[in-house]
């Protein structure tokens, strides 16, 4: 509940952190689920990059991992990697989440919120799509299966680009 809120005062104030189409990603250090080990967002840096913050409670979620698995599979071998990143407090949540809804991709753990707030997000779920230089190229609020369309139609356009 306390994370819902938290999202909900996101959604209606405004941030230094902001950031915007054009603007570089910010780096970050989460630990994965799987692994347990710190991962960075400039490890993919060359990748066309899908950041999607997702959580437990989220309904469009339940749509959006099992499709963007699927867009991963198709296009891993052209550079392009998904990035979920969970804001469950409760890691046991995001595991049950997971055992439901099964991905192939990275998934890091964000159980206090900090990176949310660099980003400044403005709903749930929010995702960004970051080319191969780190640079924000779109950003996706909500998800509906229909989205996914555009989605794969922006990031080839991404992985064509040198």
């Amino acid at each position: 509940m306390r994370r819902m809120i938290a999202v909900l005062l996101m959604c209606f104030t405004t941030s230094v952190f902001a950031v915007s189409e054009g603007d570089m990603a910010p780096n970050f250090k989460l630990r994965n689920i799987e692994t347990g080990k710190g991962e960075t967002l400039r490890k993919y840096r060359g990748k066309v990059v899908y950041l999607d913050f997702w959580a437990s409670w989220c309904g469009p979620c339940r749509t959006s991992l099992p499709l963007l698995n699927n867009l991963r599979a198709e296009l891993k071998r052209k550079g392009f990697e998904v990035i979920a990143v969970n804001l469950d407090e409760n890691l046991d949540d995001a595991k049950k989440f997971l055992k439901r809804f099964p991905v192939d991709y990275p998934v890091l753990l964000d159980p206090k919120g900090r990176l949310p707030k660099k980003y400044d997000l403005p709903g749930m779920p929010t995702s960004y799509l970051i080319d191969r230089k780190g640079r924000i190229q779109k950003i996706h609020v909500g998800f509906k299966e229909t989205d996914l369309r555009d989605i794969r139609r922006q990031a080839i356009k991404l992985l064509r680009k040198k």
